[in-house]
């Protein structure tokens, strides 16, 4: 197969993950690092490289219209990103000691539980329990509207938050991908955060986080710009068609679609990987 050849292909699969992930929710990444080391065959390390960049600049481009909107909470944001860029650090570091079988079965794992969040309905429920006090401290809290209507909230059990945190960051830097799943996990769930607020302030998060990591796989030679460009170009144009269909397409049909995908993925990840494969 010739280099332009590849390229091409490269960037149209690139691009329907961008869609697919821009849909769903879920970020190209997830979708993208399996499809090029089980289809392209491109080297595991290499893949997660190539993904990082696309996850920097497909983050950089949602978060300013959630920022713009008041949506995204940028103090805790901030302050959970502490703990998601040392994690991101621990991820980078360790993707050189782990062998290529582990980090396919850990990738395997985190796209069987990213199926399972994507179809898990989610719904807000106000809490009566009172706020954290480190949250009061720190003043983690806002607002936002919500079909006209002004719902205040605040921080619960901001350690337990702060923790999960650090678990996103070194997957993100150990696969290659956003974590957003699991950072949702943790401000929904852990921190009681509004879903709206969850969602935006991880889209908000997932870009530096991945910049962190990057920097590590760049210095150690595993972003090849052959393939991070297609990739990068490919994810970019997917997600910027899937922002404009958002509205129309049916969105619960393609998460059940999609959710098929990742999870044919993780399986053959975690068999290759069991298998020697990878």
């Amino acid at each position: 197969m010739s280099v332009w050849i590849f390229s091409s292909l490269l960037f149209l699969t690139s691009a329907v993950a961008g869609l697919l992930g821009s849909l769903t929710g879920l970020g190209g990444g997830v979708v993208l690092v399996p499809v090029m080391v089980l289809l392209f065959k491109v080297d595991l390390r290499y893949a997660i490289g190539a993904s990082l960049v696309s996850v920097i600049a497909t983050s950089s481009g949602a978060a300013a219209a959630y920022v713009r909107d008041g949506l995204s909470n940028i103090r805790i944001g901030m302050l959970l990103e502490v703990a998601t860029t040392l994690g991101a650090l621990l991820g980078a570091y360790l993707t050189a000691k782990v062998s290529n079988r582990a980090i396919g079965i850990t990738f395997g794992v985190v796209l069987l539980y990213s199926a399972y969040a994507s179809m898990r309905k989610r719904r807000y429920e106000a809490v009566d329990e009172p706020p954290d006090p480190l949250a009061v401290k720190l003043k983690l809290e806002g607002s936002f509207n919500c079909t006209g209507v002004v719902e205040s909230y605040s921080a619960r059990h901001v350690p337990l938050g702060f923790g999960i945190m650090f678990g996103a960051g070194t997957l993100s830097g150990l696969l290659g991908i956003g974590s957003g799943a699991v950072k949702v996990l943790a401000m929904d769930r852990a921190m009681r955060l509004p879903f709206k607020v969850s969602t935006t302030t991880s889209n908000f998060m997932i870009g530096v986080t991945a910049a962190a990591s990057a920097g590590i796989y760049l210095a150690r030679g595993y972003i090849e710009p052959a393939i991070a460009m297609p990739v990068m170009l490919g994810v970019l144009l997917g997600s910027a068609v899937g922002s404009g269909m958002l509205v129309k397409a049916k969105v619960p049909t393609l998460k059940a679609v999609f959710s098929v995908v990742i999870v044919a993925l993780g399986v053959e990840m975690i068999y290759s990987g069991l298998t020697g494969r990878l």
